[in-house]
């Protein structure tokens, strides 16, 4: 067994070693793509309780350089991926440079193991990597017994003591990672992520996605993807990337869609790697570049969602129609039959973008549920509201813009 030590103040360490959940697997994930994987697999792996005894991110890489670890391992910024741009086999663009992204395990547990297997001119060898979080700048290694059957590295962390719950929705997990890793999988389509047996596969959860070509200020230029997602996501993000996809920085879109959407914007450029390495990015409106795309982005998103609502509400209410569930026949005649279906559009709009499962309903439940809409609106359209809003938990500021749009007065 050989003792290796990273040569870095511990200070520095351990505040490499805080992410959340999703950016540590991130990152493990991101060094096994580095290492030439084409096949990722995460899981999570719960006691008797419903609990998490371990996190094991197994990959079909090339393992890591064991024979090297003392100077690649215990150097920080000591990276094997600092002089070099791509991937040893496939030539895929490398994520990684300075070798920060392994502490980022620490975070999930407090006992993480490297289970690698290497190629070497005798063959195949096999060795265990392994550290603490109380001292993430001290490793051990050791040589395995037996080789394992083929490169790779399985990294398993245990001990965890930190809330992990949001791991344990797998339905959950696979859109973040989806949203982390959209670009990269769009661009390396030959490489497959797993969570918990799920594929990590972006065209799967998005329900739509638009390229734009903008233009700074200052004349540089950049291309926006708007990725929209099929089921929520939390606040939606604007994510500097450079000119192969990989995330460099992301900040809070402040633009929202509205109702219905959830979605991811990628803004991508050569110019953006320069200005990350400058830490010009984290500046955001403080820098005149970042702010000129940041505000050129959002204007773009404003008009985006504009007319995807409008066309979203076009759709539905045509589905809703051939379906047979909308509760009114033939055209309005008269201004205040066109002001009823109007409210009752709205609210029905309103009421499927908060329901997780709303397009699932039978047909039946679909046209019960908007003949009961249709004849409370009619009856008294404030108390409908009212009641709506108290049942989808509406904010008061949400409650006073429908009521505005809807003509009802407070």
């Amino acid at each position: 067994m050989k003792e290796i030590t990273v040569q870095a103040q511990k200070d520095h360490i351990m505040s490499l070693c805080t992410a959340s959940p999703i950016q540590a697997l991130s990152e493990l994930i991101w060094n096994a793509l580095d290492a030439d994987a084409f096949d990722v697999k995460v899981d999570v792996i719960q006691n008797e309780l419903g609990g998490i005894d371990a996190i094991r991110v197994a990959d079909d890489g090339l393992g890591v350089n064991a024979l090297q670890a003392e100077s690649q391992f215990g150097n920080l910024g000591g990276s094997w991926k600092k002089d070099v741009s791509k991937t040893q086999v496939s030539g895929r663009v490398l994520h990684g440079r300075k070798g920060r992204g392994r502490f980022k395990a620490f975070a999930l547990g407090n006992h993480v193991e490297w289970r690698t297997t290497m190629q070497t001119e005798e063959g195949l060898r096999s060795f265990v990597l392994a550290g603490e979080a109380s001292n993430p700048g001290q490793f051990t290694l050791t040589e395995a017994a037996a080789p394992g059957p083929g490169t790779g590295t399985e990294v398993v962390v245990a001990d965890i003591t930190n809330p992990m719950g949001s791991l344990l929705d797998a339905g959950w997990a696979v859109q973040q990672l989806a949203s982390h890793f959209a670009l990269y999988l769009k661009a390396y389509p030959n490489v497959r992520i797993y969570f918990q047996g799920l594929l990590v596969n972006p065209v799967i959860v998005q329900r739509a996605s638009q390229t734009y070509h903008l233009k700074a200020s200052d004349g540089s230029r950049a291309d926006l993807q708007v990725i929209e997602w099929k089921s929520r996501q939390g606040r939606s993000k604007i994510v500097f990337c450079n000119a192969d996809g990989f995330a460099l920085h992301e900040v809070d879109s402040a633009v929202r869609p509205g109702s219905g959407f959830s979605y991811t914007a990628y803004l991508v450029s050569e110019r953006f790697t320069p200005l990350h390495e400058e830490n010009l990015l984290v500046l955001e409106d403080l820098h005149p570049e970042v702010k000129s795309f940041l505000d050129t982005t959002r204007e773009t998103l404003r008009l985006h969602f504009r007319e995807r609502r409008e066309a979203l509400t076009a759709e539905l209410l045509q589905q809703w129609q051939e379906e047979g569930v909308y509760p009114y026949a033939g055209q309005a005649e008269t201004d205040e039959q066109a002001a009823q279906r109007a409210r009752f559009e709205s609210c029905a709009l309103l009421f499927r973008s908060y329901s997780e499962n709303f397009d699932s309903f039978s047909q039946i439940e679909k046209r019960l549920v908007f003949t009961l809409l249709r004849e409370s609106l009619d009856a008294d359209p404030g108390h409908a509201l009212d009641t709506l809003s108290d049942v989808l938990n509406l904010s008061v500021k949400k409650r006073k813009e429908i009521r505005k749009q809807m003509g009802i007065k407070n």
